[in-house]
């Protein structure tokens, strides 16, 4: 009896440390950045360079943890370690101050050399997009240009960050619809205040009486992918010009 009861103690030993390696192997392993990635970032990255010591080290667990979840690819183009940094850059960014976000609406970003047409030639002379969320076939999948992923992030002065404006669609996109109201993140109180924000500034922006780029005012998705890239990029110059759009995006992204 003491023997058969050993015998099953045995087993059942085998049986929980097989359950624990299996469960170990399927954790996925996050990769520490490079020493030289934290250059690279206070070089590049306005937003972190904004960041006190506690901010830049979560920024950099979070870079880490989307390069780790995320496939990226390059087409025709060689995908260099300040790509990938950042691509992650522009991941976080929009997403900083929510707990546990995660992109499970994306599962690759594909890197073209330079702007490509909506038949996704990059030859020609009618190419013109630089970045996008895909559908379709492309669900789960963002294009992105190196050229405009660098420039992105190489001007200081700029407003505008075509990768950062290609992970707020993702962000808008979460809650199934691609609408311009991220309700994901915006807590249904603030919703109808939100929307009429939205269409009171699209009026100053087509009447010329705005700092922001008229392409804001093409449609609700690309006012808000637009106004975020100033709210992350140039936010002194947002919050002096709109300070109600400003504040409001401060409660969509918790910045408050």
């Amino acid at each position: 009896m003491v023997m058969v009861f050993q015998i099953l103690l045995v087993m059942f030993l085998i049986v929980l440390l097989t359950l624990f390696a299996f469960r170990k192997n399927k954790e996925k392993v996050v990769t520490p950045l490079p020493e030289n990635y934290k250059e690279l970032l206070e070089a590049y990255v306005k937003f972190y360079r904004r960041l006190d010591s506690t901010g830049r080290a979560h920024f950099e667990k979070r870079v880490e943890q989307f390069l780790a979840a995320t496939k990226i690819t390059g087409v025709n183009a060689v995908v260099e370690d300040i790509d990938l940094l950042l691509i992650a850059s522009a991941a976080v960014i929009p997403v900083f101050a929510i707990t546990d976000w995660q992109y499970i609406n994306l599962h690759e970003v594909l890197v073209y050399p330079g702007a490509f047409n909506e038949d996704f030639d990059q030859e020609g002379t009618d190419r013109y997009i630089a970045g996008m969320v895909g559908t379709g076939g492309l669900q789960n999948t963002m294009i992105i240009t190196k050229w405009q992923l660098r420039q992105g992030f190489i001007d200081n002065n700029s407003v505008h960050n075509t990768a950062i404006h290609e992970f707020v669609h993702l962000v808008d996109k979460m809650d199934g619809t691609m609408d311009g109201v991220p309700e994901i993140i915006l807590e249904r109180k603030y919703v109808e205040q939100w929307k009429q924000l939205m269409y009171a500034t699209t009026e100053q922006i087509r009447n010329g009486h705005s700092v922001i780029h008229s392409y804001a005012a093409k449609n609700t998705v690309e006012f808000f992918a637009v106004v975020s890239e100033y709210f992350f990029e140039q936010p002194g110059l947002l919050q002096a010009h709109h300070p109600d759009l400003y504040k409001m995006l401060s409660i969509i992204y918790r910045m408050e």
